[in-house]
């Protein structure tokens, strides 16, 4: 990302969206911090790329990876079950390449110096086209109809809005997806909500009756959880207006029409943070809710010291919370609930979280590979069912048999036993999971809590409320501009208004200061060039849409 609350933002999520605690392996080897000079297996003599040749689980491949991110950090290869099984059985084996906490500087040093991994694991848009118009990327069209995965599971639509501007395919994508998925919402304490009587929960009137309820009878009990970076409060803003999915606030811009506009200006926005700025106030939000890390949520909300909360990834808080006392036995539980709204806004058309169907970030194959192919045949392997039964479940016997018709694993009895050792499991492989299927993976833990549901003998799993409200966000993505352009400049300084406004604006002394602030943060914006900006953005979603639309 190149705005820089979007930056920290997307870090908190991705670190968080799979539901997961990481975990490390006690065999654990030193991280490679260079490409390794590993033996691989050269093409077939004269066969073209993509001819189809590269056979997986019988010819061997080695690669090396890099995260590009600076908290990215792979686990040791082989040192869990599941890739120890890839590594037997499909004769794979991965080097990491290590970015010691400076992923930026690490990538542009391997730029430099020529020795450019096989693999980069990375964002989408401008490190992908710099490397591509620096001849770095290896074209994935030649592979793309020999091997059957990503065709089939990712849309058209997605693959067109993956390719880059001289129309060739070089991003992979990471949990692209062909159905609604999302993690983002509402969720609230089912005991302390049952103990006072379980008013409504719909409208925001009824949040704030109810937060000062909770202050009251809970003075130990944190009334509303906004998780980090204020998170909650972003949350807000898609009920205040019908079809204001939370993306706007996060991108920093605001359809009108056919441009996108000031969020400063957005009467919606205002209207927000004059209602976060109340909790603030009365103290029914956290006070340090701009600033306070991550692991600090966690442990209020598996405490049991939270009525309700607002999260980008609310469904993970609201696991651990009940894995947590259930296992404590204390009788709290945490459920979903609908998206809260503006009372005279209509209930369907709000949306606290979004997807789109490119997913979250890539992996490029670089020319400095010797079997391009080969890694592809993978990655395609890996986005399939096979490939995230493996990565998701562990291999088959260890805590499933067989499969249904739909391709869902059949758990065994010890899945749902064993939960803190399939977390430390699952925690671990989120570290090699480059070729997520939301698609298939969203309808597979629907399957999970239909065979926990019968394993709880009649217990009824929870209605998906987040898929239902999940705003389809695709026509808005690959909208940040390239580094060290003029736009980016801008929008880093933009970024930073925002970051200073928002929480001016929290801890104003009236309304009318408020409004003050967001004003005078867009005259500084447009000051620092936002107009700009917002046409450029507007001219990026204007192609998007141009190229969802193409046949």
């Amino acid at each position: 990302m190149t705005i820089a609350i979007r930056r920290a933002q997307q870090a908190a999520v991705c670190i968080t969206a799979t539901l997961l605690v990481s975990g490390c392996l006690s065999s654990a080897e030193p991280a490679q911090t260079q490409p390794p000079k590993a033996e691989q297996k050269e093409p077939t003599g004269g066969e073209p790329a993509g001819s189809g040749k590269f056979r997986l689980g019988q010819d061997p491949l080695a690669f090396s990876l890099f995260g590009n991110y600076d908290w990215y950090a792979m686990q040791p290869w082989g040192g869990d079950p599941a890739t120890r099984w890839i590594k037997e059985h499909k004769k794979v084996s991965v080097t990491n390449i290590t970015s010691g906490g400076k992923a930026s500087q690490t990538l542009n040093a391997m730029i430099v110096s020529g020795g450019l991994p096989d693999v980069i694991f990375t964002e989408r848009g401008a490190d992908v086209e710099k490397l591509r118009k620096a001849g770095k990327l290896v074209p994935l069209d030649p592979y793309l109809d020999v091997y059957p995965n990503l065709k089939k599971w990712a849309t058209p639509e997605t693959i067109r809005l993956l390719r880059s501007e001289d129309g060739k395919l070089y991003q992979f994508p990471n949990w692209h997806t062909s159905t609604p998925t999302g993690n983002g919402g509402y969720s609230i304490n089912k005991k302390i909500y049952e103990e006072l009587g379980s008013p409504p929960l719909e409208t925001f009137d009824d949040l704030y009756r109810y937060l000062q309820q909770v202050k009251q009878s809970y003075p130990d009990v944190v009334p509303f959880e906004t998780s980090i970076f204020g998170q909650g409060l972003d949350l807000l803003y898609s009920g205040f207006a019908a079809d204001h999915p939370t993306l706007f606030v996060s991108q920093m811009a605001v359809p009108a029409g056919d441009k996108l506009t000031s969020i400063f200006a957005d009467p919606v926005y205002k209207e927000t943070m004059l209602f976060a700025r109340k909790l603030y106030r009365e103290k029914l939000i956290p006070q340090n809710t701009l600033t306070q890390p991550l692991e600090h949520v966690r442990e209020k909300v598996t405490s049991g010291k939270v009525a309700v909360m607002a999260a980008y990834n609310v469904t993970d808080l609201t696991r651990r919370g009940n894995l947590t006392q259930q296992a404590s036995a204390s009788g709290v539980g945490y459920k979903l609930i609908w998206p809260l709204r503006k009372a005279e806004v209509d209930k369907t058309k709000v949306w606290p979280t979004q997807y789109d169907s490119t997913g979250w970030n890539a992996s490029v194959i670089t020319t400095s590979a010797a079997n391009p192919e080969g890694i592809y045949a993978y990655l395609d392997w890996l986005t399939g069912e096979e490939g995230q039964r493996i990565l998701n479940f562990g291999p088959e016997s260890m805590y499933w048999s067989g499969t249904d018709e739909s391709g869902f694993p059949l758990l065994k009895p010890n899945y749902f036993d064993e939960t803190e050792e399939i977390n430390r499991l699952l925690g671990v492989w989120d570290t090699f999971q480059w070729a997520g299927n939301s698609t298939f993976m969203s309808k597979a833990w629907d399957s999970v809590e239909k065979q926990r549901s019968m394993a709880e003998k009649g217990a009824q799993p929870q209605q998906p409320i987040n898929l239902a409200t999940s705003y389809n966000a695709t026509q808005f993505v690959n909208l940040n501009p390239e580094p060290s352009s003029e736009e980016e400049r801008i929008a880093e300084k933009v970024s930073e208004i925002y970051v200073e406004a928002r929480a001016k604006a929290l801890g104003a002394g009236s309304d009318a200061e408020v409004i003050a602030v967001l004003e005078q943060a867009d005259k500084d914006a447009k000051a620092a060039g936002y107009d700009k900006l917002l046409e450029f953005k507007t001219a990026k979603w204007r192609e998007n849409r141009a190229k969802m639309s193409a046949k």
